[in-house]
C-alpha cells in the first residue's frame, strides 16, 4: 500500500493484464505488455513529496537493517523501543535484549548486549561489553534535553536542510523545527519523540553512546 503511486494522484496502467478472455483471468505484467505512467491522473490523497519520502524511508529502513544484519528494522516499540537500533560501535552488529534474572527481583537487570558476542555457544566472537537497559533510557532524556538547550544553534542547520534536494532530510529538517520550536526540557523517557527523533545509538568503547538523530546529527554522551 505504502508503494501505490495512486495515492500521490499518478496511475500505472497495465500493472496486470488478461492472459484468457474467456475466463478472464489476469496475472502481473513483468514486461510482456506495455505499461503507461500518468502524472497527476486523479486528485491525490497525499502530498507528493510525503509520499517520495516514504519510498526513501523505506529504502532506508531496508539498507540499515541489511548492513546491520537485522531481520527488519521495525523490531522497536513501546515495550522496546531499543530493539533494532542499538548498534556495536565494534563490529556493526545490533545489540539484543537480555534479562539477568535472580532470586531476588530487586537485582533483575534487563541489558543490551551485541549480537556478536557468542557466535555459538561457548564461543566468545565481540569484545564490546553489555550496557544496562536503564542507561540508554536516561542517555535519550540527556540529548533531548541538549538539543532544547542549543536549539538557536542548531535552528540554522535546520533551516538549510529545507532548501536541500534530499527529501527525507527536508521532511526530517521541518519535522525538527516544529518539534523544538516550542520544545521544553523532560525529566523521563518520552517514546513519541524518541521516534520521531532518533535513528540508532552506536556503543562505543569506554562507556560512550553516539546518538544519530534522522537528520544526521550525531551527539556523544556517556553512559550513566
Amino acid at each position: 500500500m505504502l508503494s501505490n503511486e495512486k495515492y500521490k494522484g499518478d496511475a500505472l496502467l497495465q500493472k496486470t493484464y488478461t492472459v484468457d478472455f474467456l475466463s478472464k483471468k489476469r496475472v502481473v505484467n513483468k514486461g510482456e505488455v506495455p505499461r503507461y505512467f500518468v502524472e497527476e491522473s486523479h486528485p491525490p490523497i497525499i502530498d507528493k513529496e510525503i509520499w517520495e519520502a516514504v519510498q526513501l524511508e523505506m529504502e532506508r529502513r531496508r539498507a540499515f537493517a541489511e548492513k546491520h544484519q537485522i531481520q527488519k528494522i521495525d523490531y522497536a516499540t513501546d515495550q522496546q523501543p531499543f530493539a533494532g537500533r542499538v548498534i556495536c560501535g565494534n563490529c556493526g552488529r545490533a545489540y539484543g535484549r537480555k534479562v539477568w534474572n535472580s532470586t531476588d527481583e530487586r537485582n533483575r537487570r534487563v541489558v543490551w548486549r551485541c549480537n556478536n558476542k557468542y557466535l555459538a555457544k561457548g564461543e566468545k566472537g565481540c569484545d564490546s561489553k553489555h550496557i544496562d537497559d536503564k542507561a540508554l533510557y536516561q542517555a535519550f532524556v540527556d540529548i533531548f534535553n541538549a538539543l532544547v538547550g542549543n536549539r538557536d544553534q542548531l535552528t540554522p542547520k535546520w533551516q538549510r536542510l529545507i532548501e536541500e534536494d534530499d527529501i527525507l532530510k527536508r521532511i526530517y529538517a521541518k519535522r525538527f523545527l516544529a518539534i523544538f520550536s516550542t520544545a521544553q526540557p523532560i525529566e523521563k523517557f518520552d517514546f513519541a519523540l524518541y521516534f520521531k527523533l532518533v535513528e540508532k545509538i552506536t556503543v562505543k568503547d569506554e562507556g560512550i553512546l553516539v546518538v544519530t538523530l534522522h537528520e544526521g546529527t550525531e551527539i556523544e554522551c556517556e553512559i550513566k
